[in-house]
């Protein structure tokens, strides 16, 4: 029987790798559908914020730049949240802290209808964006770890299809709202304050979902492990004794050094932290803004923009579920090319209708825009999880976590200056740049990983030796 800790250790890896290379049940597809599902709720705050700004404003007469902390205050609460939230899922365990931060998310959803100034609505949303980065953060590591390969890596794709979803319903409602002739004050807090009805019935569909067998394995909890192998991969993992043991858990300090010891998961890494920072800043800076790009620019009037915006995201929305599809053909290579490319190109053209006043152009450049950005930020996310140790799993997928939300919060907050600055136009050639670099990351830096199975060979053979 294994005692030593490099015995146990060796044991754990072997373990992750065969369930790493098993065939998934219906029971971790249902897990996995549940925690993408999460994106639904950060994309609903996201965008109905930025059509009820329009609504706040009138009541708390805020300036700009309080505005534009309202609006990216979430995105440097989910910065916060994902750094401490993947700390805390490799530590305590996936389940409790997906149950905490949902919990978390549906009191302080609530709480944005009841503010009393600007100030507080800044406080509640920086303090909502924590539990939300450390959902996603710990979401990701669940779907790595409770599906097959390249099932788990379509799933992981599919996050900006149900951005875009989100996109939609919160147009949607907002728009219904609003023509429905809702005291406007009261609008903006109904439109925050829904998000708390999706991630309660999220939180309730999850609360009977397990931990996953991988981390209870990198834990040495093998008797519940081998119960949820068998829920999730049909699976006894017979190489595992029937007993529990003390592992060591590895130093998080050690997180990097891992990453950085394996050529595939170096590069890997490195393109997902570029990728995650340039679609992160490409969105916020041009999508965010369009639906007043439109307006100011003469595309569309104040009411005509809700209903060619939502037309925009139910472009975007296919965009984001066909990327998965073709995932498994074209690889993660292919995708983040195309999709690079093809929103620097996109770019590039609506700067030039822009500067020509050559309206329905401006908005055939947006739907190709739209298409290229929901197939370049699909696999971001996917690629910092999947090719991560297990041990480290969620606390790879905060820290890429990081890279879309610092420049999601520093291009929301600054990029109205830019516009100011140079113009419309000219600051759409300036966005291109980073359609460009996450074109040429994907290019020279990515290795094609679709299909990836963690392996920890070095750390395995130490264990080997020692034992």
């Amino acid at each position: 029987m294994a005692t030593s800790q490099a015995e146990l250790r060796q044991l754990s890896e072997s373990a992750t790798r065969h369930v790493l290379s098993k065939q998934g049940t219906d029971s971790g597809r249902r897990a996995g559908w549940l925690m993408i599902s999460t994106i639904l709720i950060e994309s609903w705050d996201l965008y109905a914020i930025s059509f009820l700004l329009l609504f706040i404003k009138p009541e708390f007469h805020p300036s700009d730049a309080i505005l534009g902390l309202a609006s990216g205050a979430v995105q440097l609460g989910a910065l916060i949240g994902a750094v401490v939230g993947g700390w805390l899922a490799d530590k305590f365990g996936r389940r409790k802290v997906f149950i905490t931060t949902m919990t978390l998310f549906v009191i302080l959803c609530l709480l944005q209808g009841f503010v009393a100034n600007m100030w507080e609505l800044v406080a509640v949303r920086l303090l909502l964006g924590i539990p939300l980065g450390s959902d996603i953060s710990t979401g990701y590591a669940y779907i790595m770890e409770s599906m097959p390969k390249g099932k788990r890596e379509v799933m992981g794709n599919r996050w900006q299809g149900m951005f875009g979803l989100g996109e939609m319903i919160a147009i949607i409602v907002v728009t219904i709202m609003y023509l429905s002739g809702m005291n406007h004050d009261l609008l903006w807090r109904v439109g925050l304050a829904l998000g708390a009805i999706p991630a309660l019935a999220l939180l309730i569909g999850r609360l009977n979902v397990p931990d996953t067998a991988l981390w209870l394995v990198q834990h040495g909890k093998f008797k519940q492990a081998k119960a949820v192998a068998k829920q999730m991969f049909d699976d006894d993992l017979d190489m595992l004794p029937d007993e529990d043991f003390r592992l060591d858990r590895p130093k998080t300090r050690d997180f990097l050094a891992s990453i950085w010891q394996d050529p595939i998961r170096r590069r890997a890494s490195i393109f997902s932290w570029i990728s995650n920072a340039m679609q992160g800043a490409e969105f916020a800076a041009f999508a965010f803004y369009l639906p007043t790009i439109l307006v100011l620019t003469g595309v569309s009037s104040v009411g005509a923009t809700n209903f060619l915006t939502a037309g925009l995201y139910v472009i975007a929305t296919i965009s984001g579920f066909v990327a998965p599809v073709v995932t498994p053909k074209l690889g993660h290579r292919g995708i983040s090319q195309w999709g690079f490319g093809l929103a620097f190109v996109s770019l590039l053209a609506a700067a030039l209708f822009l500067q020509l006043d050559w309206k329905p152009a401006v908005l055939l450049a947006a739907a190709v825009l739209m298409w290229g950005h929901y197939w370049d930020s699909s696999n971001g996310m996917t690629i910092a999880s999947v090719v991560a140790p297990s041990r480290y799993k969620a606390t790879a997928s905060g820290f890429g976590y990081i890279f879309v939300k610092l420049a999601s919060f520093v291009t929301i907050f600054f990029f109205p200056i830019l516009f100011d600055a140079l113009g419309i136009p000219l600051a759409t050639v300036v966005v291109s740049v980073l359609s460009l670099i996450g074109f040429l990351a994907a290019k020279f830096i990515l290795p094609e990983i679709y299909g990836y199975v963690e392996h920890d060979s070095e750390e395995v053979a130490v264990a080997g030796a020692a034992g």
